[in-house]
């Protein structure tokens, strides 16, 4: 069964000072998340990441379409009690503790008083806050109170979890601590849907991902397949203080970085290359094909089409914009 279904989901406010131009926050979206997968929504600031959560979420309404999540339609409130959501920038009762703070969440959601509060102290232990437990949450910083969000979105231990820009405000020990439970989440069977700007983070993390822009889809796939593509080079590693002057007769786009040497040169080149290395005595670290990266996928799928230029177009002259 499919964790989420989206079927034609579409956002239209009424912008400007009457309120009369239409303005479009997400074109009709079809997408389906399986159970158990870790998805990534990718895309720029204002491209309708954070739109589509809060329609899934029941936050906002849609202005066509629907959903289905979990087998239910989305605004069923049965589905309420099997999801968890960290939103972009959460705010809470900065003079509550941690503690305090998901016990009443524990409460609102459903947990069961009798192992409420051991069920909290796990969850702090679990997002690196035990030691922070008993202070007021307005001596947190930025990076602690995203900690906090995130205990409280998997207090009540739901099926499935919306991440919006979860690694928001964390510094780098912090996105490893996050990175680490999305993770455990996969390994526990559950499904994670989260949006993200850094492309590393979706790279290291998804089984998939979408890439939206303008409120568009513009590509969805597994992580594998979109960096698949080989780029016609290789690139070459190997023990070195300088660059092979017979390499640059190759063509090779060279970097030294103390006793090594990464090259990279046209795929045919690759036995030549070897000769040279061979012939001075170098020894050889790796040797693999150059594959394009999601970075490059990502910033391809951000280049409007002619198609998608026609329908801009056409959105202006109605009055309508993204």
């Amino acid at each position: 069964m499919a964790a989420i279904e989206i079927l034609d989901l579409e956002k239209c406010y009424l912008v400007g000072f009457w309120r009369k131009r239409r303005k479009l926050a997400l074109r009709p979206l079809r997408l389906t998340i399986e159970e158990g997968e870790v998805f990534g929504f990718l895309g720029p600031n204002g491209a309708g990441k954070t739109t589509t959560l809060k329609l899934l979420m029941g936050l906002v309404f849609p202005t066509a379409g629907s959903a289905r999540i979990l087998g239910m339609d989305m605004d069923d409130p049965r589905v309420k009690s099997q999801i968890g959501f960290l939103p972009e920038q959460p705010y809470f009762y900065d003079h509550l503790s941690a503690r305090e703070l998901l016990n009443y969440f524990g409460q609102l959601s459903g947990v069961p008083a009798k192992g409420r509060s051991a069920r909290v102290e796990q969850m702090l232990a679990r997002v690196g806050l035990s030691d922070s437990a008993g202070m007021q949450l307005r001596k947190f910083s930025k990076g602690m109170l995203q900690r906090v969000g995130l205990a409280q979105a998997i207090l009540h231990d739901p099926k499935l979890v919306f991440l919006d820009e979860p690694m928001s405000g964390l510094d780098p020990m912090g996105r490893r601590e996050v990175r680490d439970l999305i993770q455990q989440l996969r390994h526990e069977g559950k499904t994670v849907f989260f949006s993200t700007h850094i492309l590393s983070d979706a790279e290291a993390l998804c089984d998939r991902v979408g890439i939206i822009h303008q409120g568009e889809l513009r590509g969805v796939g597994a992580i594998a397949e979109l960096t698949s593509e080989r780029q016609g080079k290789i690139e070459i590693i190997f023990h070195a203080q300088k660059v092979p002057a017979g390499l640059t007769s190759l063509g090779a786009e060279a970097r030294v970085s103390g006793d090594m040497v990464n090259a990279v040169l046209p795929e045919g080149q690759q036995d030549a290359a070897l000769e040279v290395l061979r012939r001075d005595g170098l020894k050889l670290i790796s040797l693999t094909p150059v594959r394009s990266s999601l970075e490059e996928y990502y910033i391809q799928k951000l280049r409007p089409t002619d198609v998608q230029r026609e329908v801009r177009q056409e959105d202006d002259r109605k009055g309508v914009g993204v």
